[in-house]
């Protein structure tokens, strides 16, 4: 391979939550391991490798300027987000207008509910969900209403339609949040599962805020359908959320954007975006995207969508033959597994937390997945050179499900 996905970094002293913050928030964070066992950091969904040296090329040449001031947006900027989504996800008629800057996807997901919900309204979500919704909805005001996945005969992660109306209906939901790929279960969602939930929404005249962060981490030959292409009415019924974070790992730089077709939707969210008067883009945020979007941006990627891929496959294999009453669904996309061991506990007259621990203690950082409405869960992350997944798994392996 042309880039680096094997060295181990060191981000010991490097302002990385994933390493420098264990043990800091007891019951949120995993502790520090015992005596003997070094770290390997599978909590933090940030990853563990160098990203694609144009974007701290792009990023020196501009600080080589001694002045900071304010700013715009440069075409190049808007330029490159419209190549991106062409070329990568097969997007037509994608114009500036239509991209917008946000704080971060939550910031996005914030702005969007501001707009079109008040405090005390419901707000459908599948579960398992993601815990920065559970937290920035909540801290909004907002309730929050579960439509849970189910997994079909095949262990496959699946919506439930019906589910989903009947939820809509009896709490008179007007506002959902769609995360394309699905955060933590790693589901990709085929086009006719999207045109199907995309119905049910436009049935019960729901506005659609898709976190599609994920989308250009996609595994094994999948391929992320954006939610706003499936439909006239997808397109202008959704807040698209994006950025360059996930993809690149640059969420310490924060910057992600919008895209939205309709001009009454993109009124509206922008009207709530600009109330802080400072949900404005940083330089370097901006020439960071830059960097990442360049041509080295698409090698970079599908390098690491193939090693992605291969930690996944090996880690799920390992996880079946080796982990008896441990059940994992592998993912189409993102770098997340989460398994539930539910089966495993009960089998061994364990805990979650004691197992959780146990994975801890030698130096496996992993997370508790019940904060994600994972009941018996854990969430991992696989994004570390594939000698690191695989210490991790003879680690679990011999200390822990097998011990």
């Amino acid at each position: 391979m042309k880039y680096d996905f094997t060295s181990i970094m060191d981000r010991r002293g490097k302002d990385a939550v994933a390493v420098d913050g264990l043990g800091t928030e007891p019951g949120f964070v995993p502790e520090l391991p015992k005596e003997g066992f070094d770290v390997i950091p599978m909590w933090v969904a940030d990853m563990n490798f160098p990203t694609v040296p144009t974007v701290g090329q792009a990023m020196i040449e501009r600080v080589k300027h001694p002045a900071f001031g304010y700013f715009n947006p440069t075409g190049e900027y808007y330029d490159s987000i419209i190549k991106w989504h062409e070329s990568r996800n097969r997007v037509t008629g994608l114009t500036r207008e239509c991209i917008g800057y946000e704080n971060g996807v939550l910031g996005g997901v914030i702005s969007t509910l501001c707009a079109f919900t008040a405090p005390g309204d419901a707000v459908l979500l599948h579960s398992p969900t993601y815990i920065g919704f559970t937290k920035s909805v909540t801290n909004s005001g907002r309730r929050i209403v579960h439509s849970p996945l189910r997994k079909d005969e095949n262990g496959v992660w699946r919506m439930d339609y019906e589910d989903m109306d009947a939820k809509i209906k009896a709490s008179k939901i007007h506002a959902a949040i769609f995360c394309s790929p699905h955060n933590p279960c790693g589901r990709v969602w085929e086009q006719w599962e999207i045109e199907k939930a995309m119905k049910v929404y436009a049935a019960n005249d729901c506005i659609v805020i898709s976190d599609e962060i994920w989308s250009d981490i996609i595994l094994n030959g999948n391929r992320h359908i954006p939610t706003q292409s499936v439909s006239e009415d997808a397109r202008n019924r959704t807040v698209a959320l994006y950025a360059p974070s996930k993809t690149f790992n640059l969420a310490g730089l924060v910057g992600s954007y919008h895209i939205i077709y309709n001009s009454y939707l993109r009124d509206r969210v922008r009207a709530q975006s600009s109330k802080s008067h400072y949900n404005e883009m940083n330089v370097l945020s901006m020439h960071a995207l830059i960097g990442a979007y360049r041509p080295e941006g698409y090698e970079w990627l599908d390098e690491l969508r193939e090693v992605l891929s291969g930690n996944v496959n090996y880690a799920c294999d390992y996880i079946a033959r080796r982990f008896s009453g441990v059940n994992v669904s592998k993912p189409q996309g993102t770098y997340m597994l989460f398994p539930d061991c539910g089966q495993w506990c009960e089998n061994r007259g364990k805990t979650l937390d004691e197992l959780l621990k146990s994975g801890w203690d030698v130096g496996v950082a992993w997370q508790d997945g019940r904060m994600f409405h994972g009941a018996s869960s854990i969430r991992m992350n696989l994004a570390l050179p594939l000698s690191r997944v695989e210490e991790a798994m003879n680690r679990l392996d011999k200390y822990v499900f097998n011990a």
